[in-house]
């Protein structure tokens, strides 16, 4: 299989690109910047998949909102650098995000326990299989699948055909309801 050449332009070849919204632009787009801007975003929100995430998102803002960048105003790149960047932020401060961060450092810290103590992990024996088969059916599969069967939450959101946002919300709303059963 060939491999695809990287298009490079000059700032001004590709502003003017951007501005007629040609196929090429949102090429070269990617081939110039994507590492740069990612290396922005990982800095900022220290995990991949929402780093990969957010630098999709980033590129579609560009291309949708090219028409408020002013050359004027500074650089193409700086500008494209502050959009990453507010974007990362202000994904490190939702809701969202800090409860999938609460969610992780939970599994971190019962995996280290685990492993510290020599233990396997056997749900049969705590009854929480019981507790599972009491949660909502779209919540009991997505447990099931992500806790029961190792599925990542992006390899559960393409095996039910469902948003990754999806997947997290239910995962979490099923957490919740666990937990109430503990206290």
């Amino acid at each position: 299989m060939a491999k695809k050449n990287k298009i490079s332009l000059s700032e001004e070849e590709l502003i003017n690109a951007l501005q007629r919204q040609d196929k090429i632009a949102a090429e070269a787009l990617y081939d110039m910047y994507s590492a740069s801007l990612f290396g922005v975003i990982i800095r900022i929100v220290q995990n991949n998949e929402i780093a990969e995430d957010l630098l999709q998102e980033t590129f579609v803002k560009i291309w949708n909102s090219f028409h408020s960048y002013s050359s004027d105003k500074g650089r193409l790149f700086t500008w494209m650098v502050n959009i990453a960047r507010n974007l990362s932020i202000d994904k490190i401060r939702s809701k969202d995000y800090k409860n999938q961060t609460k969610n992780h450092e939970l599994e971190i810290n019962v995996n280290s326990i685990d492993e510290s103590r020599n233990t396997a992990y056997k749900p049969e024996l705590l009854g929480v299989k019981d507790l599972v088969d009491k949660l909502k059916p779209e919540q009991k599969v997505i447990l099931d699948l992500v806790y029961f069967k190792g599925y990542t939450h992006l390899e559960a959101a393409d095996e039910l055909s469902i948003p990754l946002g999806t997947i997290k919300t239910r995962l979490r709303m099923a957490i919740i309801q666990l937990r109430k059963y503990f206290n």
